[in-house]
């Protein structure tokens, strides 16, 4: 996900997300703590398909709920006790990555981030569990990673720039 902040003189600051699923969110948080939050149509990020308006109060609330300090579902825990340091990550491999067109084994993902492609989950639902390094990465599929964080750091660049 990536954010582009912009101050707004005398009202506060406006922050914009595109998340890795492709939409556009945006949140106006103004001066006086009232928060506005839009999800932008994707053909055109001028217009907005809905808002909310929270006060300050109904914000930090939220920002709990959705952070996971109310309530942390069962199965994320036991997961996270059972893997200790590893993580498991969603790739959404969006047109502009250059990984589209090659194999894993070009990339040589393992040898050169440490991370485990699980599985591979392509565009009309085709499944690869356990992928071999003869798969070939195409564009709009889920690439599915089992690594340590600095792994996943190292596998997303490998997965944008494309270099082998």
């Amino acid at each position: 996900m990536n954010f582009k902040e912009t101050e707004l003189p005398g009202i506060g600051k406006k922050i914009v997300a595109n998340t890795r699923s492709g939409e556009k969110l945006a949140i106006i948080i103004h001066d006086d703590g009232k928060r506005e939050i839009f999800h932008l149509e994707q053909d055109n990020p001028e217009d907005y398909t809905s808002m909310i308006t929270l006060d300050d109060d109904e914000a930090r609330y939220v920002s709990a709920i959705i952070g996971g300090a109310t309530y942390k579902p069962t199965a994320l825990d036991n997961i996270e006790v059972a893997l200790g340091d590893l993580i498991i990550e969603w790739y959404k491999l969006e047109p502009h990555f250059k990984a589209i067109g090659k194999t894993i084994g070009d990339l040589r993902i393992r040898q050169r981030s440490g991370a485990t492609i699980i599985a591979v989950v392509e565009k009309n639902h085709t499944k690869h569990i356990n992928p071999g390094a003869d798969l070939l990465l195409t564009s709009d599929a889920l690439v599915v990673v089992l690594g340590e964080r600095l792994h996943q750091q190292q596998i997303r660049q490998i997965l944008l720039s494309g270099s082998n």
